[in-house]
């Protein structure tokens, strides 16, 4: 392969990329804790669209509770979202294992 086959195929892997990260920001992952009194849904780009607490939360008053809750559940939503984000790279990688923001 030349130089500027080789060129032409990064670039061809750069707008594919663009395009796989374009369709992440329309897909979500969701994740909860405290079974299920803290849902958190994060979209393939790690922007968090939706916070629900389970009304019971509130009338607690447990504030410390609470935050650890939405802690837990941002934290699984984003690391799932991570994972949904690696997964779409993977397939136009072929699987080999590169740093998403090189792509």
């Amino acid at each position: 392969m030349n130089f500027t086959e080789m060129l032409k195929q990064v670039q061809k892997l750069q707008e594919q990329a663009k395009k796989i990260q374009e369709q992440l920001a329309s897909k979500t992952v969701t994740a909860s804790s405290g079974g299920g009194m803290v849902t958190v849904t994060v979209t393939g780009r790690q922007e968090i669209k939706e916070i629900k607490i389970d009304p019971i939360c509130v009338d607690s008053r447990d504030i410390p509770m609470l935050e650890d809750l939405i802690l837990a559940a941002v934290n699984q939503a984003v690391q799932r979202s991570r994972e949904l984000a690696a997964e779409e790279m993977k397939q136009l990688t072929g699987g080999l294992p590169l740093p998403f923001d090189l792509v």
